[in-house]
């Protein structure tokens, strides 16, 4: 069975190898024809742009998209340049120069790669799954009996901050900052699930189609791993399914059929303020000017944030949407549950995690409110201050480098809800109300820990779950995901997720003094 895990590890990597290489080589030439087919559809009237571009890029051949990449930016910053000079404003190209990149050279894609989609998907994601799987299914047997199983965690490299897990998050954080920030990058990955998003929207696939398809085949293989370590447990057992579906249909499946069936791409399950430009005015008017359908999303978007959310959150704690739902949380239990154990526990965290995440949903809510007066009022300010340069600014700081880089990039280093305890907004408008008006809680039984400390390490959200379970007392917590991980790991069945009736639901522990006048009264209450 170890030689079964090694063969695997091998051509896990191998695939990684492959794929990662991919946007450092290739070849690029941009034929007249489809030139001027990409001008006609995006309407380009800066002729100095389309000079040069048909003077330095039209017909040349170039290895590599940094030998492509640099000449275009350099166009357009030029032609851009000189329409202000000019004050030609109705010339300016406002789409990013990253952008254009990856949209030309797409087109211009040739040789081995693009030629042969097929053989290259299976070098690259079919070795690294068949890999994966390989070196996780032999854990049915290694592991030996069902039961809690997390041998050898603080004795691995890749799981006690080592060098693997500081390759992996190094390696995280590139691909992220590639994917946001320098998508003309993956044009060849793009080419490798072209016949999969052809198939599902009529479309070639874009760099957000490579990471939706990553995102699910992820969250798959490593959902594999969690129905072995924890088939002890029947309720992780059930939630991995249950995010694996609704990341899966709702979040990847169901928007690529909509845009074939031509309507408004758009992921059912995503709640405001998570879905941060569902109010943007070019969302608002796209749902409008897209008939029923788009007016459908509108009322069902809002519903489902002022309605269906707190109702859920009231019956079944915020578990319902950050653990059984939510793709960040689906990510962080598969792709990031090997370290859980890194979130921290200390005091000057959760002071942290309150200031910040309640930040962002105040910003978040702010942003939106002027969105939505920008969009009423027809004007583009809003107290002197440019509502796009505030989307942009959240979208960039909150969107990108947060949610993305800094949220998925810091799983091997600092655990894996980093995103959800310290940023997400939907999170904390969840555990406002989880805290204040609901019926979860998870009950303690303290007469039977024996103070393991199991139930603290592995708490992704840092909850110092031992203290509460020594005391007895149930644990009533706005960040608590209901993940149940706490529960699954306890030698002695002391943790239960439960939901009940409000009155006793917060029960701390209370010192009884002898000179207390209400002693008796304390006493008869217990």
């Amino acid at each position: 069975m170890k030689t079964t895990k090694h063969i695997g590890l091998i051509l896990f990597l191998a695939g990684l190898g492959i794929f990662t290489v991919l946007p450092f080589i290739g070849t690029y030439s941009l034929k007249d024809s489809d030139f001027k087919q990409w001008v006609e559809e995006k309407g380009i009237k800066s002729e100095l742009f389309l000079e040069t571009l048909d003077k330095e890029v039209v017909g040349k051949r170039f290895s590599g998209m940094h030998n492509l990449s640099p000449i275009i930016a350099t166009a357009l910053d030029q032609a851009n340049s000189t329409h202000r000079k000019n004050k030609e404003y109705n010339k300016i190209i406002y789409t990013k120069a990253h952008d254009i990149s990856a949209d030309l050279g797409k087109r211009a894609g040739t040789g081995f790669i693009p030629e042969n989609k097929g053989l290259m998907w299976w070098l690259t994601f079919g070795l690294s799954i068949v890999g994966a799987l390989l070196f996780i299914l032999p854990n049915v047997i290694l592991l030996g009996q069902k039961g809690i199983k997390n041998n050898g965690i603080y004795h691995a490299n890749a799981t006690n901050r080592g060098w693997i897990a500081w390759l992996v998050f190094f390696y995280l954080i590139a691909f992220y900052l590639l994917l946001y920030f320098r998508p003309q990058y993956a044009v060849n990955w793009t080419y490798l699930v072209d016949p999969i998003s052809e198939s599902l929207s009529g479309n070639p696939a874009g760099h957000w189609f490579v990471y939706g398809f990553m995102y699910c085949t992820v969250m798959t293989v490593m959902g594999v791993r969690m129905y072995i370590k924890y088939r002890h447990n029947r309720y992780q057992t059930i939630r991995t399914t249950s995010v694996l579906f609704f990341q899966i249909v709702f979040a990847f499946l169901i928007p690529e059929i909509m845009v074939r069936l031509q309507m408004p791409y758009y992921d059912f399950k995503n709640a405001f303020p998570l879905d941060y430009d569902f109010f943007f005015q070019w969302n608002l008017r796209s749902l409008i000017n897209s008939g029923g359908i788009g007016i459908f999303i509108l009322v069902w978007g809002t519903v489902l944030t002022l309605v269906i959310v707190p109702v859920m959150v009231y019956f079944f704690g915020k578990r319902w949407y950050c653990s059984w739902v939510c793709g960040c949380g689906g990510l962080a239990e598969t792709l990031g549950d090997p370290y859980r154990q890194h979130s921290s526990k200390t005091l000057l965290s959760w002071r942290v995690e309150r200031w910040l995440v309640h930040g962002v949903l105040v910003f978040a809510v702010g942003m939106t409110l002027m969105t939505l007066y920008s969009f009423f009022s027809e004007t583009g300010t809003v107290l002197g201050i440019k509502t796009s340069s505030v989307q942009n600014t959240y979208g960039l700081l909150i969107g990108s480098i947060f949610a993305g880089v800094i949220g998925t990039g810091f799983y091997p280093i600092f655990g894996n809800r980093v995103w959800c305890r310290f940023g997400c907004p939907l999170a904390a408008y969840l555990g406002f109300v989880q805290r204040f008006k609901s019926r979860f809680r998870i009950t303690t039984n303290g007469g039977q820990c024996i103070s393991c400390g199991n139930c603290s390490t592995y708490c992704e959200q840092g909850i110092d779950v031992r203290a509460y379970a020594q005391k007895g007392e149930n644990i009533i917590r706005s960040s608590c995901v209901g993940c149940g991980i706490c529960s699954a790991v306890c030698p002695r069945g002391v943790l239960k997720l439960e939901n009940g009736p409000e009155k006793g639901r917060i029960n701390p522990t209370q010192v009884l003094l002898g000179n207390d006048v209400d002693l008796m009264h304390l006493v008869n209450d217990k």
